[in-house]
């Protein structure tokens, strides 16, 4: 009884994929290759100056 279920339940799954392949629509999700890339502006292109300035002097 319990394979008849699972056998009705795949059936159904496999008529929804069908349908709903005819607009297009995938069950699986693409797998995404490359990471997302988001661009940052610079401090320096705002207008501000870095926040200290540090000098070394070297010993010789």
């Amino acid at each position: 009884m319990q394979a008849l279920i699972d056998l009705i339940a795949g059936f159904l799954v496999l008529l929804a994929a069908s349908a709903l392949a005819q607009f297009g629509v995938e069950i699986r999700r693409p797998a995404d290759d490359q990471p997302e890339v988001r661009r940052v502006s610079d401090c320096v292109a705002s207008g501000t100056g870095p926040a200290a300035l540090v000098t070394v002097e070297p010993k010789c």
